[in-house]
């Protein structure tokens, strides 16, 4: 039987096998292998930890077997509300699951992004789940040669055989282009930049398989410099000094808050948004809708990224060593048509129409 220890801090695993009676090893049992343990005795356990307030130390825990029901989560940046989307979607299907998730943003800043990865190895996470913007493959090599899967999220390694979920950022550029056209614009400026950027760089693909489908519609490449809001306000001003006979009839900003800044350039230049230019953005953020234009935009279906990653995940923690197989899943796209491409009335007719039509983003599991 164990002797009450003295308590001079939090309730301790010594001080449950006190109050209840039993030994060190079944307060363990209790708490790691209740299969093990009669009920009546289980009873009597979880009886003084609720009596005493008693959490289990986490950290002893991981020490013992080696990682923690807990998965990371690094973004490239909560500033774009699609990183926000895929958190809230992790986040419930890790808790649906008994997991805790742990969040770091890196702020586009590959170095931090590896600064997080050390920390959350050194926390025996189970997994981690990496939402990059660009090439990793040193560090994610590195933390699963420590023992820690990794499942990509909206970015498809080359070289690395890793799961991973992505929405299909081509179509996304494709489908937007294409809603330019429709809407009568000959002249598409796309307003751009870090072209080393993944879905940047698959997003001007889109652009320009629409544009080859289309006699007589040309490319505008528009330098942004940077795919933040002042590098739109740079590309606005820049569009609206253009002759009018060379200047875009169109835009598709690569990401909405590109698009947002061009808008604000534009109508302060006294061009009219959608009249004489439409815009569209093409990353759905919703940062960047409640300007006096509502943005037109893609859907990227961020949390359902996120919940698909964790299963992802979880199935290669689970799956009989040597026997996982990784994959890759698709999730489509959709346009948001807005008041940026539309104007006011038809983009209300719109979204009357919409507003009971469902979709599944699910497109392809290769």
């Amino acid at each position: 039987m164990v002797q009450p220890p003295r308590r001079d801090g939090p309730p301790s695993v010594h001080h449950v096998a006190a109050q209840a009676g039993v030994s060190l090893a079944t307060v363990s049992n209790v708490l790691n292998h209740p299969e093990r343990v009669r009920e009546a005795t289980a009873a009597r356990v979880h009886a003084a930890i609720a009596d005493l307030g008693y959490t289990p130390n986490r950290n002893a825990r991981a020490l013992v077997s080696g990682s923690t029901r807990s998965i990371g989560l690094v973004v490239s940046s909560l500033q774009n509300s699609l990183f926000s989307d895929v958190l809230n979607g992790a986040q419930l299907a890790a808790r649906a699951r008994e997991f805790t998730l742990l969040i770091a943003s890196s702020e586009n800043d590959l170095q931090a992004q590896g600064d997080h990865l050390a920390y959350l190895e050194s926390t025996r996470t189970s997994g981690v789940l990496l939402a990059t913007m660009e090439e990793s493959r040193d560090q994610v090599e590195r933390t699963r040669r420590h023992g820690h899967p990794v499942v990509y999220v909206n970015y498809e390694p080359a070289g690395v055989d890793a799961c991973s979920v992505i929405v299909d950022n081509e179509q996304a550029g494709y489908i937007a282009t294409e809603h330019l056209i429709e809407r009568g614009a000959r002249r598409i400026g796309f307003v751009s930049a870090r072209p080393d950027l993944q879905p940047v760089s698959r997003r001007r693909a889109g652009v320009l398989r629409a544009i080859a489908a289309h006699p007589g519609v040309t490319l505008v490449d528009v330098d942004a410099g940077e795919i933040d809001p002042p590098g739109g306000t740079d590309a606005g001003a820049r569009i609206a000094r253009m002759p009018e006979g060379q200047r875009p009839d169109g835009v598709l900003g690569v990401t909405d808050l590109l698009a947002m800044a061009v808008v604000t350039e534009l109508r302060a230049a006294g061009i009219r948004v959608p009249e004489d230019i439409p815009v569209s953005g093409c990353d759905h953020n919703s940062i960047a809708w409640g300007g006096a234009v509502p943005l037109t935009s893609v859907t990227m279906h961020g949390a359902d990224m996120g919940r698909v990653a964790v299963d992802l995940l979880l199935t290669e923690l689970t799956d009989p060593p040597g026997e996982h197989v990784h994959r890759t899943v698709v999730l489509g796209s959709e346009l948001v048509p807005r008041e940026s491409t539309l104007g006011r009335e038809a983009a209300a007719a719109h979204r009357a129409r919409m507003a009971a039509t469902p979709t599944d983003p699910r497109r392809s599991e290769p």
